[in-house]
């Protein structure tokens, strides 16, 4: 039965990420024409803790992260795409970490046992945050699906935004992104 319900979500969810796929929002209207809107006033509690953000449990506001570039990834245990560029993520932290930058995973619609073992499975190092149901982060980053990936400058607005998986060979263009910030 509990496998039943979660295939059901699961293909409730992947339905709607495709029904949105395409829709313009504010954000991605503003980015698209080279504006830089605010990223949201999110406060979340750590799900796994690093790069100075921790410890587990506590809350953390993006807006506590402003002076360095924050690289927001929202992602999902059970969503395929988030497993192939988990691996990217974690390279990407690995080169700008000792340049200031942050990579911040935000997990979403997930259940936290099953996201702490993928951050397990993958030797995730970066810290993640937790959005339970996930209603805040979408409703913030106004995303369409999981994984969607922010660049948030060091003013605290978002630079960047780029739908699905960000690939090994999106991994250079990213690295030049966060740098160039």
């Amino acid at each position: 039965m509990a496998v039943a319900v979660a295939v059901a979500l699961l293909v409730v969810l992947l339905v709607v990420g495709l029904a949105n796929r395409g829709t313009d929002t504010d954000i991605a209207d503003a980015v698209a024409l080279g504006e830089r809107p605010p990223a949201p006033a999110l406060t979340l509690p750590v799900l796994h803790a690093g790069g100075g953000v921790g410890p587990v449990g506590r809350d953390v506001a993006l807006a506590d992260l402003r002076g360095r570039p924050v690289l927001v990834n929202v992602w999902a245990s059970w969503c395929t795409p988030c497993r192939d560029e988990a691996p990217v993520l974690e390279r990407l932290w690995r080169d700008v970490k000792g340049g200031g930058a942050l990579v911040l995973g935000i997990d979403i619609q997930d259940v936290s046992d099953d996201a702490r073992g993928f951050i397990r499975e993958f030797r995730l190092t970066y810290p993640s945050l937790r959005d339970g149901n996930g209603s805040r982060t979408t409703r913030g980053f106004e995303t369409t699906g999981v994984p969607e990936t922010f660049l948030i400058d060091r003013d605290g607005n978002i630079a960047w935004r780029h739908i699905g998986p960000v690939t090994a060979g999106e991994a250079g263009q990213v690295r030049e992104l966060i740098e160039g910030l």
